[in-house]
This record gives structure tokens, C-alpha cells and sequence, in this order.
């Protein structure tokens, strides 16, 4: 009986830490007003970080558990975003392996894919429009092909579906761009072509529409590093993306790095390195700030404002032109499972309302 009631206790602790903040019961003391502000415990504004415009939504997720969201839940967080200043969001894939965001006919008909119960994508476009934010599709990952070196099929998959989705959807005024979802880096730079590719046949497809990549760098914090890979020298990506780069100019319209993967000490000369080879072959420079904290024992959680800040701040002295998150829904919305997410929110809604 004591180890049930152990157990039950447990449980509710763990309940009650993952619950957002509106839905936690509160003490008689809580309904006393602070009489202080962070503003009287600020230090000295050393750090300037620029404004996160764009969030991946992640719903057919690689590593990031679901939080069962119908439309109500994520009109609010649409809204959320908004009130942020996020104007654009970014569907991080179409599918991972059997499982698709959308019943997609040309991938439905293979007999390998699990049909979904919600039509995420023209959720997704529907709240886009309602809101007047932009929606960019983010294409199938198998999570196998590419990884094998069968490229060919990766791209056949993907120039079937990016034709149904642009004949299915594109008559929706928010759709205005294209996510290339295969998340290459050095280990798998002859995955490149498959950018080439269907990065050229979306932009044929839809009347010019620009494409996005988000690859990451093979720094100290990716799994191959920490499970005994080399990680890779600011001058030996500079280098290799270089010649990368090379091989997709044209197809590509914008560069967003994660930024997650390397030390914080390091990442200011990698963005700058970003900046300097997406202006050599025309792209935009974006980054991809991960509002998600890698140096956490568990995966994973909301980062720590500082943190985030720090990041937001290389971004800007390195000329960055502008920021993406992975991702709002989870790390950083008021609306979020995680209670540190809220409280993420409000302290970046009360920095950036300082630099107005």
C-alpha cells in the first residue's frame, strides 16, 4: 500500500510540473501582486538581440513528443505567434517514414503510408490565412532512402508530392514557400542533390515561390560527436559547405542553420562564416535559433533565456538578416505542455518591448 501511494504521489508531481502555468491551482499568496519588476533586477544591457520572425511547426515529429493539439488549440497558438511577431510559419516536414501530415494521394497509394486522421496542411493554411501569417511547406522525409545513398526515390517521392500539394493547395493566400526537409550536414553532403532537385522543380511548380533549407553543423553537440565523431573546424565548414553550396545556387533562396550544435563560445564565427558563403552564392541568411536546450540531461527541454538571448545577439553582430525558431508550439508558447515555455514567452515579450 505504502509503494501505490508512493507511486500515486509521484504521478501527481509529475502532472502537475508538466501542466501550462493558466491550468496549475494557485495558493492564496499568488493572488498578492509583486510589488517588484525584473526591470529593478536587470543588469546592464550588454546583449541585443534581434526579433524571431518565423517558427517550424513540428507535428510529424523526428524527437519532440506531441502535444494533441485540434484546431481550437492551434488557432490560440497561431494567435500567440503572432502577438510575438512571428509572421511565417514553417511546416518542418510533409512525413516521416509511414506517417504524413496530410492524406497525400501519390504517397497514400504506395500501400506503405498509415492514413492520417486530420488534414494538418490545410489546417495549417487555413489559420495561416486567418491570421495573415505565410505558410511554407515543408517536404517528405523517409528517414531511409538518402540515408542509404537511393536519392533517386527520395526525390521521385517528393517531385509527386510537391505537384499534388501545389495542385491541392496552392490556391490559399498564405502559401508562399517551399521547406526542403532533408536535414543534411558533412556526413551526408551527397544528399545535396536532392536540394538541387526538388528545390528547382517547387520553384517551376509554383510561379517562383522561394525555397528554404535548414541544415546543421557538425559540431561538438550533434550525436555523432558525442558518440566519438570528429567535429568539424570553422574553417573546415566554411570549406566544405562552400563546395556544397555550389552544387544547389539556384535552387535555394534562403540558408538557415541550426544553431544548436555548437559551443556558445564558437557560434558567432560560424554565423559569421554562414553569412559570408550564403552572400557569395545569393541566398538570404537566416538562423535557426533552437529554442530548445541541448545541454539539458533530458531531451529535451525549453532553453533558459540567457541562453536564448546570448544567440539572438551573435545572430545580430554577425549580420544575420533574420531568425527562425525550432520551435514556438513547444519551447516557447504560452500555450505549451512545458511550464517553462510561458514563462520563455513573457520574458522575451518584455525584452523586446524594452528595445522599442
Amino acid at each position: 500500500m505504502k509503494t501505490i501511494c508512493r507511486s500515486l504521489f509521484c504521478a501527481g508531481l509529475l502532472v502537475s510540473t508538466a501542466l501550462p502555468v493558466a491550468t496549475q491551482a494557485k495558493s492564496p499568496k499568488d493572488k498578492a501582486a509583486c510589488e517588484f519588476t525584473d526591470a529593478d533586477f536587470r543588469t546592464k544591457e550588454i546583449l541585443q538581440g534581434i526579433p524571431i520572425r518565423a517558427t517550424f511547426l513540428d507535428e510529424v515529429s523526428w524527437d519532440i513528443p506531441h502535444q494533441n493539439w485540434g484546431v481550437k488549440e492551434w488557432d490560440a497558438d497561431f494567435r500567440a505567434m503572432k502577438t510575438m511577431g512571428i509572421n511565417t510559419v514553417v511546416l518542418i516536414r510533409a512525413g516521416l517514414g509511414s506517417w504524413i501530415a496530410a492524406p497525400f494521394e501519390c504517397l497514400l497509394r504506395t500501400g506503405k503510408f498509415k492514413y492520417p486522421p486530420v488534414d494538418l496542411v490545410e489546417m495549417f493554411l487555413t489559420l495561416a490565412d486567418k491570421h495573415g501569417m505565410e505558410f511554407w511547406f515543408g517536404t517528405y522525409d523517409s528517414a531511409y532512402h538518402w540515408h542509404v545513398g537511393e536519392y533517386e526515390k527520395e526525390i521521385e517521392l517528393n517531385m509527386q508530392l510537391i505537384d499534388e500539394v501545389w495542385a491541392k493547395y496552392g490556391h490559399h493566400k498564405s502559401f508562399r514557400g517551399w521547406y526542403l526537409s532533408q536535414e543534411i550536414s558533412r556526413r551526408t553532403r551527397n544528399a545535396s542533390k536532392i536540394y538541387a532537385a526538388m528545390g528547382q522543380h517547387a520553384k517551376e511548380v509554383s510561379g517562383g515561390l522561394k525555397t528554404m533549407i535548414s541544415p546543421y553543423i557538425h559540431g561538438i553537440k550533434t550525436d555523432q560527436v558525442m558518440s566519438g565523431d570528429k567535429a568539424i573546424t570553422v574553417e573546415e565548414h566554411r570549406q566544405e559547405w562552400d563546395a556544397i553550396l555550389s552544387d544547389i545556387a539556384g535552387a535555394v533562396d534562403i540558408l538557415a542553420f541550426q544553431d544548436g550544435q555548437v559551443d556558445y563560445d564558437e557560434l558567432y564565427d560560424y554565423l559569421v562564416v554562414n553569412k559570408e558563403l550564403a552572400d557569395r552564392y545569393g541566398m538570404a541568411c537566416w538562423t535557426n535559433v533552437e529554442s530548445f536546450d541541448r545541454d539539458m540531461p533530458i531531451r529535451f527541454l525549453p532553453i533558459k533565456w540567457e541562453k536564448l538571448l546570448f544567440k539572438l545577439d551573435a545572430a545580430r553582430r554577425a549580420g544575420i538578416q533574420d531568425v527562425i525558431t525550432f520551435e514556438f508550439s513547444h519551447f516557447m508558447s504560452p500555450n505549451s505542455s512545458y511550464t517553462q515555455a510561458g514563462h520563455l514567452y513573457n520574458r522575451y515579450m518584455e525584452y523586446m518591448k524594452l528595445q522599442k
